[in-house]
């Protein structure tokens, strides 16, 4: 979240790139976020499609953001074709931060989440979550998209995850129409003066706890209680489930959700382990660790990044919390959007389907079907293609936070969907279900 040391454009972040396959030749680019602050890289591949205007028939590439917006192109000349404009946008406060002074948006199609989180927008879910998120939001900035972290803290909508996510959109080939689910999750990052971070690095003269904070705060958080609500656990107490050497498998490989570091050494590993089991031999933490440290050192170092969420765990803006739309490119309109998933605790208490976070995307049939797991409710749902009525669902065992597959086997349809789940503080599982379609 902080690029003073990496001025300009950073060409090719947060690009699309159209090379020559057989030479390798840069053919087009085009950079869609210009000096990323907010993690805003492109999340899932580009989808091929033909698009018709005028008679004509045009290929086209279509890549979704995690800003909730539809970037169209000539696939082989790279020409956008909808408007894009360059608009202005804030400028950062932090000493030595270049923010970009625009950002690109197409003006067609339309975004797919909304943009940016007013005031208006705060959740009225219950009297005591307004005022909780009213309060949080009088002392962050923010407001519109493209605000820069800053030492006051930054309200980030599209959030971290999106707008779209990882599974990517289904498009129709032929039809030139683009299926996309999104999360509407607003988020927060807060920054910190590197002074006061090495002035707590020098009372605690602990490698470990900086490492910490560099590969793991961002989801664990700064006192080690991680966040329930969305499955990030609390790293207290680890001594009752860990030995050094189990831990120490889990740093280095991972499990569930959390990736592992294979690119940390054996001793950074090791220090690591050694901050989260109390086993830091303190009087021989070596002065040479920090030094490096600080001579590496931004001007600025990152809080983390976390859901604004209300007293309840629910999100901070109103409902929709996670949506599935449909976009016709021929002619850049949104043909239909509809919740997609819901809390049944909520829908019983008489609250219109609200969405919920999802990841994973949509898979079509040639029979007019949207085939979508990825939501926080476990469920597996099927869409009709041409008015977005939910027409079936079924309970899977654990979260589809994968993108579904189809095959046949003697002429019969199936579709099938990982269920990993073990995300938004959701089960783990390890199985696949597959559902046999009817014979028309």
């Amino acid at each position: 979240p902080y690029g003073g040391n990496r001025a300009g454009d950073n060409l090719y972040a947060n690009c699309l790139l159209a090379l020559d396959a057989r030479t390798g030749e840069r053919k087009w680019h085009f950079q869609t976020i210009h000096h990323d602050l907010w993690d805003y890289d492109l999340p899932s591949p580009p989808v091929l499609l033909t698009i018709r205007r005028d008679g004509k028939e045009i290929p086209a590439v279509a890549q979704t953001t995690k800003t909730g917006n539809t970037f169209v192109f000539h696939r082989l000349t790279g020409e956008p074709l909808f408007p894009i404009e360059e608009v202005p946008v804030p400028p950062s406060d932090l000493a030595g931060e270049q923010a970009s002074p625009t950002q690109p948006l197409p003006q067609a199609p339309p975004p797919f989440t909304r943009q940016g989180f007013t005031r208006k927008l705060i959740t009225t879910r219950t009297p005591e979550a307004q005022a909780a998120i009213s309060a949080a939001y009088d002392t962050l900035r923010g407001g519109q998209m493209f605000v820069p972290p800053s030492l006051q803290g930054t309200l980030v909508f599209p959030g971290f995850d999106g707008g779209a996510e990882w599974g990517g959109p289904a498009v129709d080939p032929h039809r030139g129409i683009l299926y996309v689910n999104a999360n509407e999750m607003v988020w927060t990052v807060t920054m910190m003066e590197h002074d006061r971070y090495q002035q707590r690095l020098a009372s605690d003269r602990s490698p470990g706890r900086m490492l910490y904070d560099q590969h793991c705060l961002a989801c664990h958080g700064p006192d080690l209680k991680g966040d329930g609500h969305y499955g990030y656990p609390a790293l207290i107490g680890l001594n009752a489930t860990y030995t050094p050497d189990s831990l120490d498998g889990l740093i280095r490989y991972g499990v569930g959700m959390m990736p592992g570091f294979p690119f940390l050494n054996a001793d950074e590993a090791r220090q690591i382990r050694d901050f989260l089991l109390g086993l830091e031999d303190r009087s021989r933490v070596a002065d040479t660790t920090i030094t490096q440290a600080r001579r590496m050192a931004l001007p600025y170092v990152s809080r983390g990044f976390y859901r604004l969420l209300d007293p309840d765990g629910y999100p901070a803006i109103q409902p929709p919390w996670g949506t599935l739309s449909a976009i016709d490119l021929n002619s850049g309109e949104m043909l239909w959007q509809t919740p997609l998933g819901e809390f049944p605790e909520l829908s019983a208490q008489g609250i219109p389907r609200t969405g919920t976070e999802n990841y994973g995307g949509p898979i079509l049939t040639a029979g007019k079907l949207i085939f979508i797991g990825a939501t926080k409710d476990e469920q597996f749902r099927a869409f009709d293609q041409e008015s977005g009525a939910e027409l079936w669902r079924y309970a899977l065992p654990a979260g589809g936070y994968a993108t579904p597959a189809t095959y046949a086997v003697d002429g019969r349809q199936f579709v099938v969907i990982a269920c990993g789940g073990d995300k938004m503080g959701t089960k783990s599982g390890d199985s696949f279900v597959a559902f046999v379609l009817p014979v028309e």
